[in-house]
Order: structure tokens, then sequence, then C-alpha cells
């Protein structure tokens, strides 16, 4: 036990976070709010059969994280098959970097970015090259 099985964004605007996630990595949402007794849409990110886990978009109960303000809590890193043309999307629908492209020498490219709703993250794109 003790594997992660499900993760949580807060977000204010539930709407620009589905079109968010939903137009950058092709998430897909289901109403789950009825369950849960507040604005809560479960993220399903990709195929089951694949390595990885779902979760939910959730209404935020309080203030945004500030900008310059200290990770408290966990950075999810997802998965990409083409780390400039996420950035570039992630730019377009009003993301921000929170830390440049790095590679992982001999493994893969990292980076970190802000979502519109002032949440980090980070995408990961393997690559054996990475670094050279």
């Amino acid at each position: 036990m003790g594997r992660v099985v499900h993760f949580e964004i807060h977000v204010s605007d539930m709407e620009r976070a589905k079109a968010f996630y939903g137009e950058i990595f092709g998430w897909k949402f289901e109403d789950w709010s009825e369950y849960a007794g507040m604005p809560y849409f479960g993220a399903v990110t990709g195929d089951g059969e694949e390595m990885g886990i779902n979760g939910a978009l959730m209404q935020r109960h309080g203030a945004a994280p500030q900008p310059g303000q200290a990770l408290s809590g966990y950075a999810c890193t997802i998965g990409v098959g083409d780390y400039d043309a996420t950035e570039a999307a992630i730019l377009r629908h009003g993301g921000t970097v929170a830390l440049p492209k790095y590679a992982l020498p001999g493994m893969a490219w990292q980076g970190y970015y802000i979502d519109p709703e002032g949440n980090l993250f980070g995408i990961h794109q393997p690559d054996k090259d990475a670094g050279k």
C-alpha cells in the first residue's frame, strides 16, 4: 500500500480550469459534484491501461496561492510527448513558467508551470538524449 491513487487540483474558476487542462492535455471531466457536495469534476487523464492516475478538479475553499509562495502540498508532473509544443499551449492558455525547461541528463526534459488558478505542476518528456 501507499501508492498514490488520486489527485485533486483546487480551483477558483472551474470552467477555466477544465478548459485549461482539457485543451492542453486532453483530459475529460465527469461531474461528481452530487457525491462531493460541492463543485467537483473527476479528471480522466488517459487510457486506463496506461501507467498513471486520474484525479479531480475541486472548488477551492480559501485564497489561491500567492506568487512566489513556497509550495505547500505536492506537485504533480504530467508526461508529454512534445515538451516545446506543450509549453507553447500552456502559455497560450494563460499558464506561466515557474521553472524553465531543463535536462535530466540521459533521461528526460522537465519544467514547472503555474496554471491560471495559481497551482504549480510539472511536465516531463522522456528523452534519452536530453542534456547531450
